[in-house]
């Protein structure tokens, strides 16, 4: 599926500033960011140490190996440092459940396993933040020398191409190498969760809350919701993070923010006393994470996700911050989207310097959402900025990204918006 350019439309929408307040200090164990790593963590850092040991087994069978793994030894206590986490969901087909990915699964690429999403996330050292950079499948970046993912040899480096077929070259490491080398921050852990992962991890939440404005019926993906708020799980979850034809302006960039929305909930759910104190639910969704991900060997091992997790205790909602890498669509195939690096390299510049920031512009580069204001709360105007914002010098207390950079916080709550 490939984006198309955004059409025009005229739409009244709503404020974009709503915010959860910060959940009971009991709630806060755990807060992770992710579909399957947020499972994983909180699920692992949540059971006793006969849990960990049987899931660890389950966890490590088939851990793929990065360039860059090594040998860590076991410790108690939180992540020291920054950390970087490559997490993408692959397109892999399940024969058991092809029905349910439509075309996807017939035709002569059906055994093709590509990178339908990828996203960075990046917690910060002190004080800790989580960042998750979601790269639009189409984008056009170089891919370095990989080896085939077969182990027949290596696949040469080039110069221009989509991003989402670097798994389908190298499997993970490859798309691990990809990242690294444009976004020049290093990724110390990864790990990939297919279509059928979703379905079952969904599932084993109880369902995550999305909300609509207007009806949805998307016959390539599936998904058939009413408007308002709908609690998803199953096959239903899994159309709402594939929808795109149905949704704003029709785009993969659409999707991406449909999917931020998914997760943003995703997260306040897990976080919640809701699911911290059932420890049958605990368990549930402890092993469905580890039947749906596999991790880098760096992962895999419940000391380190607990280390991991520890680090993610205490950070508040709005320094959760889901946002999409700035494109804008190639002149000469408008089925493609280049990155706009300005924007992008004072992302990852903040990043690195460990900077606080904050969102300037829209929820959605496509159109796909608008922000549910909270009852009685007076809408506010972010400030803009200009990219290239200046962090060399050291780590100020809060960055303005560049308003092309959409997306949204934990702590907010967004509505997919239909075509």
């Amino acid at each position: 599926m490939q984006p198309t350019p955004p059409r025009a439309r005229t739409r009244h929408t709503l404020a974009r500033h709503t915010r959860f307040r910060q959940p009971h200090p009991l709630a806060q164990i755990g807060r992770a960011v992710g579909i399957g790593l947020a499972v994983v963590l909180v699920s692992v850092l949540s059971v006793g140490s006969f849990a960990a040991w049987d899931l660890s087994r389950n966890f490590s069978t088939d851990a793929v190996a990065l360039p860059n793994d090594e040998l860590l030894p076991p410790a108690i206590g939180e992540y020291e440092g920054a950390f970087n986490l490559l997490l993408v969901g692959t397109d892999k087909c399940d024969p058991e459940w092809a029905g349910a990915f439509g075309d996807r699964c017939t035709g002569a690429d059906a055994d093709a396993e590509r990178n339908d999403v990828t996203m960075l996330v990046h917690v910060s050292e002190a004080p800790r933040r989580a960042t998750v950079v979601s790269f639009p499948r189409d984008m056009i970046v170089p891919i370095p020398a990989c080896p085939r993912a077969d182990g027949t040899g290596k696949h040469s480096a080039m110069s221009a191409q989509p991003l989402n077929v670097t798994l389908m070259y190298g499997g993970l490491p490859c798309t691990v190498a990809t990242v690294e080398e444009f976004t020049k921050m290093p990724i110390e852990f990864a790990a990939t969760i297919d279509w059928m992962g979703v379905i079952n991890l969904s599932n084993a939440v109880g369902g995550v809350e999305v909300c609509v404005e207007d009806p949805i019926r998307d016959r390539d993906s599936g998904l058939d919701i009413p408007a308002g708020t709908q609690e998803l799980s199953g096959e239903q979850a899994l159309a709402f993070l594939r929808t795109r034809y149905a949704i704003g302006d029709g785009s993969d960039l659409g999707r991406i923010s449909n999917q931020q929305q998914f997760m943003s909930s995703l997260v306040r759910k897990l976080s919640s006393d809701e699911v911290l104190t059932d420890p049958a639910a605990l368990f549930r969704l402890a092993y469905a994470a580890t039947d749906a991900v596999t991790p880098s060997q760096s992962l895999a091992s419940p000391t380190r996700m607990v280390q991991l997790a520890l680090t993610l205790k205490d950070i508040d909602f709005d320094d959760i911050v889901f946002v999409q890498y700035p494109t804008g669509y190639d002149t000469q195939n408008p089925n493609k989207v280049l990155p706009k690096r300005a924007a992008g390299d004072a992302l990852f510049a903040a990043l690195a310097a460990g900077s606080a920031i904050d969102l300037t512009g829209d929820t959605s580069a496509g159109k796909s959402t608008v922000e549910v204001p909270a009852e009685g709360e007076t809408p506010v105007t972010p400030a803009p900025s200009e990219p290239g914002a200046d962090v060399s010098a050291g780590a100020p207390d809060r960055v303005q990204l560049p308003s092309d950079i959409t997306g949204q916080t934990a702590g907010q709550r967004t509505c997919t918006v239909g075509r």
